[in-house]
């Protein structure tokens, strides 16, 4: 009789993912080869349905959380949450898209912003549009653009090199994402509500997309269309990224406390000849 080894069970971690079945004809193009690029797919004109096209034109797309809002609502059996997430993702090089997806659990539902932004990847435009600038370089946006979601309008205006990205918390992600290193930005309405605002800095990028340019001026403003090969952005770290502007204001000290020295609620320290005996000294010296 053979001695019985340790009882084997199921294989630990995730199960490995199934490969990618194509479902549509724009699908069916990029997995035989015949679309390589991202700027190819787009211009075809044929539905981006599938999120596995974009993971194999642009792999190593960047994300970024801007909004978790959690809603409640009152049943006769209890009380029902569901959280609203929405995320923006991005190349750095030219290619950025918003997502919005809701669910009962915050990590499925992050997933599924994901895949629902990288069906709306949009490609914009890119140029030296500032008359204050002629490098010559590809860096802000030609044109000035506007968005408009709800109450909020967002304005978009070429910058020259060095400015950076002066517009809020919201849109500057969005702005690096789509590759854009300087702009200004202004805006109107009721900003506080986060979807509102990303939506409409996404919207300015959409209109900005849609922009028909003569060669002519496509030549003088340096425009470029989608990739040129350097994106701004660090290699991807695994996993969808934090909230990021209002979200990351690091520790926070309590109400009212000061910043250094004695903890608050004590006064300064008593004289040594207000009532009872001195504390002892420790001689720092020999007798």
């Amino acid at each position: 009789m053979s001695a019985m080894g340790p009882a084997q069970g199921p294989p630990s971690g995730p199960a490995p993912e199934a490969p990618w079945v194509p479902k549509t004809e724009l699908g069916r193009r990029v997995a035989s080869g015949e679309i390589a690029t991202m700027s190819q797919a787009i211009r075809t004109g044929l539905p981006l349905r599938e999120a596995q096209i974009v993971d194999k034109l642009l792999p190593g797309l960047h994300d970024e959380v801007l909004d978790v809002n959690m809603v409640q609502r009152m049943t006769d059996s209890g009380r029902r949450f569901k959280f609203a997430v929405t995320v923006v993702v991005g190349n750095g090089d030219g290619f950025v898209g918003l997502g919005r997806a809701k669910g009962r659990e915050v990590g499925p539902t992050i997933r599924r912003a994901i895949d629902r932004a990288k069906l709306e990847l949009v490609e914009i435009y890119r140029g030296c549009g500032s008359w204050e600038c002629g490098c010559g370089r590809s860096h802000t946006v030609p044109f000035q653009v506007r968005g408009r979601s709800g109450s909020v309008v967002v304005t978009f205006k070429p910058a020259p090199r060095g400015v950076g990205l002066a517009v809020g918390d919201v849109a500057k992600p969005i702005l690096r994402f789509a590759g854009i290193t300087d702009a200004w930005g202004y805006t109107d309405g009721h900003t506080k509500t986060t979807v509102n605002y990303a939506q409409a800095a996404y919207g300015a990028l959409v209109a900005l997309s849609q922009i028909k340019v003569a060669s002519e001026d496509s030549d003088r403003l340096k425009i470029v269309r989608g990739g040129v090969g350097a994106s701004i952005l660090p290699p991807k770290e695994d996993g969808p990224r934090p909230m990021g502007g209002r979200g990351g204001r690091g520790r926070r000290r309590p109400m009212g406390g000061p910043r250094g020295g004695r903890p608050p609620g004590r006064g300064p320290a008593r004289p040594a000849s207000a009532g009872g005996a001195p504390r002892p000294s420790t001689p720092s010296g020999g007798t």
